[in-house]
């Protein structure tokens, strides 16, 4: 198998904050977008703060419970930290995506916000380790259905990364789509551990090892067009990387002794129902009794409601009944429900 590319994925630069037709037209075209200053530095320092403060130093007995993709539900939307649910519906991010998708910000809804540490460490027998990857589309785990052919797009991954590349690696690999008619994505997307008939493994040498021996030919298509061919996102601290559920990426080791902190997002288009939440659902909060989801709700603008599924003005629920009853459960905490009214 070849060794990981040492080519890195174009960043591209934001005019006036936004992504411009280059950023649009790689994601739609590659599979993926690199950008920098998307998000404000000093929010996602304090995220950043925030994070450190909870998850354990590396290269310490703590540690190991993080050595997958988990922060024991501690960075999970709605979050006890500020920064991160403000990040989750910072309005830069929202605009970003649905420009991608070519939708309007109230067609779009959240289904994945969670923020993962990675650790520097040495090697495992665990399969489903994810210190070095197995390369993979992520649509398995957030669909029913496979991803429709390649022009119409139907979510948008997003990893916010919160360390330099240069201080603890881990980079993420991808594989650029060249045309409709690239090796690399042949259709259908199956030719990877954990879809159909294949096992789960995640590490990339025993997963490698079994489809060598389960599928030779696709063994032998991973790594002609896969590996072969990854650019990486040598990101910095704020870099978004924004991708597909069906590019072909990886992630790659952190240094020894390090810790990779990266938030990781999902945004949908409305009306998709094979395409789940990751999470317990955002009406579970409401049970917490610090009353954090109500607060947040009462106090998000109406594009960041109807992200979590809240119906946009001029919906068919709304009624002067239906808005007189919303306002009643979320009056405590000040919600305006004036444009909603002022819509019927």
């Amino acid at each position: 198998m070849a060794d990981a590319a040492v080519s890195h994925i174009p960043s591209l630069g934001l005019i006036n904050g936004q992504l411009d037709t280059q950023h649009i037209q790689s994601w739609r075209e590659q599979g993926f977008t690199l950008v920098h200053d998307l998000l404000p530095d000093s929010l996602l320092r304090s995220l950043k703060q925030d994070a450190l403060d909870f998850f354990p130093a590396p290269n310490t007995p703590e540690s190991e419970r993080f050595k997958d993709f988990s922060s024991s539900e501690s960075f999970v939307f709605p979050s006890n930290s500020a920064a991160f649910n403000t990040v989750t519906l910072h309005p830069a991010l929202l605009k970003a995506t649905a420009e991608l998708l070519g939708v309007s910000t109230l067609e779009l809804r959240l289904t994945q916000s969670d923020l993962w540490p990675k650790y520097g460490a040495g090697t495992t027998d665990d399969p489903e380790d994810n210190r070095d990857q197995r390369i993979h589309c992520d649509y398995p785990n957030h669909s029913l259905l496979h991803p429709p052919p390649w022009g119409s797009p139907e979510a948008v991954e997003i990893i916010i990364y919160l360390d330099d590349c240069e201080a603890c690696e881990g980079a993420t690999a991808v594989v650029p789509r060249h045309g409709p008619n690239d090796p690399a994505y042949r259709w259908p997307i199956i030719d990877t551990p954990g879809v159909g008939a294949l096992d789960y493994i995640n590490d990339r040498e025993k997963a490698e090892s079994y489809m060598e021996q389960e599928n030779p030919k696709a063994a032998e298509f991973r790594a002609d067009n896969l590996y072969s061919r990854e650019l990486v996102a040598e990101y910095q601290f704020g870099s978004v990387l924004f991708y597909r559920h069906d590019t072909w990426h990886r992630g790659t080791p952190v240094k020894q002794n390090a810790i990779r902190l990266v938030q990781n997002l999902t945004f949908t288009k409305t009306g998709l129902d094979w395409l789940n939440v990751m999470h317990a659902g955002w009406s579970w909060s409401m049970y917490r009794p610090d009353k954090l989801m109500e607060e947040l709700i009462a106090k998000a603008s109406v594009e960041q409601r109807s992200v979590l599924g809240f119906p946009p003005p001029g919906h068919g629920y709304w009624t002067q009944q239906t808005i007189a009853a919303v306002e009643a459960r979320y009056r405590a905490f000040g919600i305006d429900m004036s444009a909603y009214e002022e819509a019927l």
